[in-house]
């Protein structure tokens, strides 16, 4: 483990004070001081780090109930930023409302969508509660405690609750209690630096034309120079009849041989980016 470093990284995240990507951030920046620039979209949080208003950002990117952050990819693909981490945190949905209440109190639970479909289960078993999309988490919270709103729930972290001084109703309400939830953590290209020297996964970009076998050449590179495909995300480019744009996560031993494995895939591609090469991020229980 590294010392301690005394300078203050700020991070930008999507949510408020509490949000799950506060507790990531917490995660991976352990040995680090770190500041949180909440913001109540993931618009803001890239806006926080074009500005300069924070060092790095971090951003949800799939959950393994809800899926893919799908408007996500397109923000960062359009960003001038650059993927250097990640980590995978166990999340914990608990249903949080003011102090004295009980669960036949509770009419109505607002919390980002996210978070709602990962509690499926728990809002079958309660038909009497309606649940509302909200920006956030943890916004929702804060909004509970200075509203006092009686009546009214919110799904959020242990630290949401208790940094707006919430009780804790029914904890981990999540339907799988395996719920995990992917994290990028973002630098702007320009100060990012060099690449990790120990580098063992990346993140990919690029367009095949529409033409039998283009993305099976491109996938069968990957697989003659021994690379991992963990991830492959397809989306239809606008504008452009029957043409796709592919989002892929590699993971590979050799750095050398995994550039390799680039450089022979690239002719078979358009708009082709790296988005970013770094370690395989850990995860936290």
């Amino acid at each position: 483990m590294n010392e301690v470093n005394t300078d203050v990284k700020k991070i930008a995240i999507q949510g408020g004070y509490g949000a799950f990507h506060e507790i990531a951030a917490m995660h991976y920046f352990e040995n680090k001081k770190i500041e949180i620039v909440p913001g109540v979209t993931f618009k803001d949080l890239f806006q926080n780090l074009k500005s300069r208003h924070a060092d790095y950002g971090i951003m949800a990117i799939e959950n393994m109930v809800a899926g893919s952050i799908i408007p996500n990819y397109k923000l960062l693909r359009e960003s001038n930023m650059k993927i250097i981490g990640e980590i995978y945190l166990r999340i914990k949905q608990n249903l949080v409302a003011l102090p004295g209440q009980k669960i036949k109190d509770i009419k109505e639970v607002y919390s980002h969508p996210m978070a709602i479909l990962q509690c499926q289960d728990f809002f079958d078993k309660y038909p009497h509660i309606k649940s509302i999309d909200s920006a956030d988490t943890a916004l929702t919270a804060q909004d509970i405690k200075e509203k006092k709103l009686y009546g009214i729930g919110a799904i959020a972290s242990d630290l949401a609750a208790k940094m707006y001084d919430l009780e804790i109703l029914i904890e981990s309400i999540e339907s799988n209690k395996m719920n995990y939830t992917r994290f990028l953590i973002l630098k702007d290209k320009n100060g990012a630096g060099a690449t990790d020297p120990t580098a063992n996964k990346a993140s990919l970009s690029f367009a095949t034309a529409h033409k039998i076998g283009s993305l099976s050449k491109v996938l069968s590179i990957f697989s003659f120079f021994n690379i991992n495909l963990s991830k492959i995300q397809s989306f239809p480019i606008i504008g452009q009849e029957w043409k796709y744009l592919f989002y892929a996560d590699l993971e590979f031993d050799d750095y050398k041989t995994y550039k390799q494995s680039i450089e022979s895939a690239r002719p078979f591609t358009s708009e082709f980016e790296i988005l970013g090469e770094y370690q395989k991020g850990k995860s936290i229980l």
